[in-house]
C-alpha cells in the first residue's frame, strides 16, 4: 500500500525528541526489486528506523550509510545491488536500487508533511541531491511516482487507502480488525449498538446510525472505499445512493447475485443512474460465496487493496 504515515510519524517523533534524522528515498530501480521508486525509509541518529527497501538484504547497510549522512549533514546518492561499489551486498532479485540519503536539517518541514498526510492531501516532496533542502507542495502534475530533473527529485504521493464500513453483524468487526492490522484506517457507521461497542478503539471513528437517511459521516474522498455489510437491506438504499454519487474509488456490498439484482431495481427507483450502479462491486470480495465473517473480511480487504492499486498504480 501507498502509506507514508509510518515514515513521517517516525521522523516527527524523533524530531520532537530532539534527535537528528535522515530520510532515505528509493529514486530508481534497475531490474527487479521488492519496492518501487518513491518508497522511503527513515533513520534516527540513535540507529532506530522505520520502513524497508528489501527483505532484509540492505537495511543494515542503509542504516549505517544514513548515520554517516546525519553526521556529515550532506546528502548522498548510493546504489545497492548490481553495479554498486558495495561488492558484498547483493539483491537476490539480481537488480539494483538507487537511494538518496537526505539529512533533515529543519524539523518544520517534517511537521508540514505530516500535517498534509493527516489531512489526506495528495502531495509532492521535492528533494535535492546536492543539498539537504526539502520542500513539500500540493501534488504537482506528474507522469511517474518519481521524476528527476538535474539534482531536483520530485516524489509524488497520494493518500493511503481508507475504508468506511456501513452495516451490522460480526463481519464488521472482522473487517475492521483485519484492515487495521494491515494498515488501513477505518470508519464505521452501524445501526447496531453492539457493533459500535465492538469496534470502538479499533476504528478511527465510530457512529451509531439512527435512521437509514443519508449521513454526513459518509464522506469519502477519492482514496476511500465504501463497504456495505447489511443483512437488513431496508438500511441500504439512501446510504448506497450517497456513496455511489461520491468520489469513493470503490463501493461494494455483500449479498447474493439475486439480492444484488433486487438491490439494483430499488436503487433505480431512488434515482441512482445505471452508470452509478455499474460502479458497485457485488457480491463483494475476491473469494466467491464467502459466508463466515473472517473469510468475508479477508475477501473484501483483498478486493479493496487490488482495486486501489488498479485505480492509482502506486505499489510502494
Amino acid at each position: 500500500m501507498n502509506n507514508i504515515w509510518p515514515i513521517f510519524s517516525f521522523l516527527k517523533s524523533k524530531s520532537d525528541a530532539g534527535l537528528k534524522t535522515a530520510l532515505v528515498t528509493l529514486t530508481a530501480v534497475t531490474g527487479a526489486s521488492t519496492r518501487n521508486p518513491g518508497t522511503h525509509m527513515a533513520i534516527g541518529e540513535d540507529g532506530s528506523f522505520s520502513g524497508s527497501f528489501s527483505g532484509g538484504c540492505v537495511e543494515v547497510a542503509v542504516v549505517s550509510e544514513a548515520l554517516d549522512v546525519i553526521k556529515s549533514g550532506e546528502p548522498r546518492e548510493v546504489r545497492f545491488g548490481a553495479g554498486s561499489p558495495y561488492l558484498d551486498i547483493r539483491l537476490p532479485c539480481g537488480g539494483s536500487i538507487d537511494l538518496l540519503f537526505t539529512p533533515i536539517a529543519d524539523g518544520s518541514i517534517i511537521d508540514d508533511i505530516f500535517d498534509r498526510i493527516i489531512k489526506r492531501d495528495p502531495l509532492t516532496i521535492i528533494l535535492d541531491s546536492k543539498s539537504a533542502d526539502i520542500r513539500c507542495e500540493t501534488q504537482i502534475s506528474h507522469k511517474a511516482s518519481v521524476e528527476r530533473e538535474g539534482p531536483e527529485i520530485q516524489v509524488h504521493h497520494i493518500p493511503a487507502a481508507r475504508m468506511i464500513i456501513i452495516g451490522h453483524g460480526p463481519s464488521v468487526e472482522s473487517l475492521v480488525r483485519l484492515s487495521v492490522s494491515y494498515g488501513i484506517d477505518c470508519a464505521v457507521l452501524s445501526p447496531d449498538p453492539v457493533v459500535v461497542d465492538q469496534v470502538k478503539g479499533l476504528a478511527s471513528t465510530v457512529n451509531l446510525l439512527k435512521t437509514p437517511e443519508a449521513n454526513s459521516f459518509l464522506n469519502p474522498d477519492p482514496w476511500t472505499a465504501c463497504i456495505f455489510y447489511f443483512h437488513d437491506h431496508d438500511w441500504e438504499a439512501l446510504l448506497m445512493k450517497q456513496a455511489l454519487s461520491s468520489s469513493a474509488f470503490y463501493v461494494g456490498a455483500m449479498g447474493s447475485r439475486k439480492t444484488h439484482a433486487l438491490r439494483q431495481a430499488y436503487l433505480e427507483e431512488f434515482g441512482v443512474s445505471k452508470a452509478e450502479l455499474a460502479r458497485m462491486s457485488a457480491p463483494i470480495g475476491l473469494i466467491p460465496s464467502t459466508r463466515d465473517p473472517a473469510t468475508l473480511a479477508l475477501s473484501t480487504l483483498a478486493e479493496v487493496v487490488e482495486s486501489y492499486h488498479r485505480h492509482f498504480g502506486y505499489r510502494a
